[in-house]
């Protein structure tokens, strides 16, 4: 037995956890060196006998906000029904010390301390470091949306300036100038696109874009989008197959935004798509929704790249024709899931990719898009 008790000390007493055993009395019982060092005790406040609220004024006084009165009233309490309790407390030296007081069954309470500084302070280095990004990519995009705002009035003019030097009415053109003239217009209106799509987002971010929702006529809108990349498609000889056999004639959604998501699907298509290749855009019927398809024979993407797929300002690599600002995508993301959709990608080195959209029966109306 006595054999017993001394391991049991020794044990105790080469413990890194502080412990500290406490009587009904509010006496100290037993405590470990650990204990002592962890509060700062000397040997005689840490000695039997010593009483709990002798120790909470020494260990009060080096807490920051000190939970010894809550130790005093769990040792020294009369509630029937004992609980255990668990915290952190930081200690004015920095020290952060983990705790927990467990009721024993006969009537002692049994306090252990463990220093958790380390991991403290690492956690709070990843939090101030992930403060300092999001107030990062919050300046960043409160900077490109002023710019934005900036840059559309100047590239509407240009454009209209442009389509006016175009007519005959103001003056021949030579081959040269009709070039240069033609290159300036489309170069403008890519801008002004990528300018729209930002001030769109930050529109989503804000949580006040509305959507106008209406009864969406499938094939009207499939053509309307199918319109705005014909140039682009034919001059890669590109075909674009539209399979909307087992599609329904119309949904409930905002037809503007759905006719921008295709537009974004079908140009992000032909950016990857091999020359002389078929894009096809297929739309069906779900049991809760529609859902529209846009797929390539592309290069197709390695999985390490579907998590950064849709972050903003990060246009793909892998083989595409032009690097736009990255948006597309991101777009499509954000009004699908504004309607309450979804968004998913099918792809694989060399299999191609499909981008698969699902709209629900009834959008949600107003809702922020996930960032």
């Amino acid at each position: 037995y006595q054999t017993a008790v001394r391991v049991q000390g020794e044990t105790l007493d080469n413990l890194a956890e502080g412990v500290a055993v406490f009587g009904p009395d509010g006496r100290l019982r037993l405590s470990n060196p650990a204990f002592a060092s962890l509060w700062g005790l000397d040997a005689d406040a840490s000695k039997s006998n010593v009483h709990v609220s002798t120790i909470r004024d020494l260990c009060d006084r080096r807490a920051v906000d000190s939970p010894w009165g809550g130790f005093v009233a769990a040792i020294t309490g009369f509630d029937d029904e004992r609980r255990d309790r668990h915290g952190q407390t930081e200690l004015n030296n920095g020290t952060v010390l983990r705790y927990a007081v467990i009721p024993l069954p006969n009537g002692q309470v049994m306090m252990t301390f463990v220093d958790v500084t380390d991991s403290v302070n690492v956690e709070r280095a990843l939090k101030d470091k992930n403060e300092a990004l999001q107030k990062s990519d919050q300046i960043k995009n409160e900077f490109v949306q002023h710019v934005s705002y900036e840059l559309r009035s100047p590239l509407t003019n240009i454009i209209g300036f442009t389509e006016l030097l175009s007519l005959p009415s103001t003056g021949a053109l030579n081959q040269k100038q009709r070039e240069y003239i033609g290159h300036v217009g489309s170069s403008s209106s890519v801008l002004l696109t990528i300018v729209n799509d930002i001030l769109d987002l930050a529109t989503v971010d804000a949580g006040i874009m509305e959507l106008d929702i209406s009864e969406v006529h499938i094939d009207r809108t499939i053509t309307a989008a199918a319109e705005l990349v014909a140039d682009r498609l034919e001059e890669h000889a590109i075909k674009l197959r539209i399979d909307a056999a087992a599609a329904p004639k119309t949904f409930h959604g905002d037809e503007i935004r759905v006719r921008q998501i295709l537009y974004n699907l079908l140009s992000n298509a032909a950016n990857y798509a091999p020359e002389a290749s078929t894009i096809t855009l297929a739309c069906r019927q779900l049991a809760d929704g529609v859902e529209f398809s846009v797929h390539d024979d592309g290069p197709g993407m390695p999985p390490d790249l579907l998590d950064s797929v849709f972050r903003r300002f990060e246009p793909r690599t892998n083989g595409g024709r032009r690097r736009g600002a990255g948006l597309g995508l991101s777009i499509v993301k954000s009004f699908v899931e504004l309607h309450g959709g979804s968004v998913r990608i099918e792809t694989g080195r060399d299999k191609g990719t499909t981008v698969v959209c699902a709209f629900p029966d009834t959008p949600s109306g107003i809702r922020a898009a996930a960032e």
